[in-house]
């Protein structure tokens, strides 16, 4: 089996790329601030932004193909800690990418839907860039970088990703679903709207991607939801008290990063190679049925 080497393994969705990747790669992943082990991948605790730390694991490694999903993704933090964030999303990134290039070897990178404004949605790959905070200003320079030294990197801009909790990270759905649950009031954007998909879907799309995208490919839904009408959706599919949902709008909610309103991308390229995102009442159906809420 070829080695692929997934940085992020602890994250949301670098776990659930763990889980699908093994089934056809000799995994390593790695890890840094948060411990985990993965039944059948070897785990490696690995300081990325130290480039003598990465060039080593190559080195070491020998990988055949790299999906570098690590990253500091709460624009909030980003907006707060600059320097640091800068580190891990360009600095990083980049190095990954020239090391790639130095093995000549497939490399997928998790941008993001907020390399945009929010102006003028669906998005498509040629699309101008124009984000709004900074967090979506690293992603750019880093997938503008990443292009540059190494052109045949697949950068692939993910949506807002949902799913059942792994063993150290939960999506944006838990919290909803504990606050509903707890009989608390749960305050919705009305007039922010995504295309997500389940952490399972994004996985499959990242490794399609490693395998036939070089450049810019963008692994949304198939549907356009603003945060509220997917609360609801949640309230319907799992039958939880409706009482405390309330619609807000975002400049409601003071925040350190600003957001975009309406970042929906177009993702008909990716469906073109293959790639099959279900509706989400469908993916949310398939969690209840496994009864994978908060576990």
């Amino acid at each position: 089996m070829q080695k692929l080497l997934i940085t992020g393994a602890s994250g949301f969705l670098g776990w659930y790329l763990c889980q699908l990747a093994k089934q056809n790669w000799e995994v390593y992943g790695t890890y840094f601030s948060h411990p985990i082990e993965i039944p059948n991948i070897r785990m490696l605790k690995v300081n990325l932004t130290n480039f003598q730390e990465l060039k080593q694991i190559f080195s070491d490694i020998q990988p055949q193909a790299v999906i570098h999903t690590a990253a500091l993704s709460q624009p909030n933090y980003c907006q707060n800690y600059p320097e640091e964030s800068y580190a891990i999303n360009v600095t990083a990134s980049c190095n990954i990418a020239g090391l790639c290039a130095d093995y000549l070897i497939p490399c997928a990178f998790t941008s993001t839907d907020l390399v945009f404004d929010g102006l003028n949605a669906p998005y498509q790959e040629t699309d101008p860039v124009s984000p709004v905070n900074l967090y979506g200003e690293q992603k750019v320079m880093a997938e503008q970088k990443m292009l540059e030294s190494y052109p045949n990197t697949a950068v692939c801009r993910m949506p807002l990703m949902f799913g059942a909790a792994t063993p150290i990270a939960t999506s944006f759905m838990q919290p909803f679903i504990q606050t509903l649950q707890q009989g608390k009031e749960l305050n919705l954007f009305i007039d922010e709207f995504r295309t997500p998909v389940s952490g399972i879907t994004a996985a499959k799309g990242l490794l399609l991607a490693l395998e036939k995208v070089n450049g810019l490919i963008h692994l949304g839904g198939k549907e356009r939801i603003s945060r509220y009408d997917f609360g609801r959706l949640l309230i319907e599919v799992f039958q939880l008290p409706s009482t405390g949902l309330k619609a807000c709008r975002q400049k409601d909610v003071k925040m350190a990063a600003p957001r975009p309103s309406d970042v929906s991308l177009n993702s008909s390229k990716a469906f073109a190679l293959g790639y099959q995102p279900l509706s989400l009442q469908q993916e949310l159906e398939k969690l209840a049925k496994n009864n994978r809420i908060n576990n």
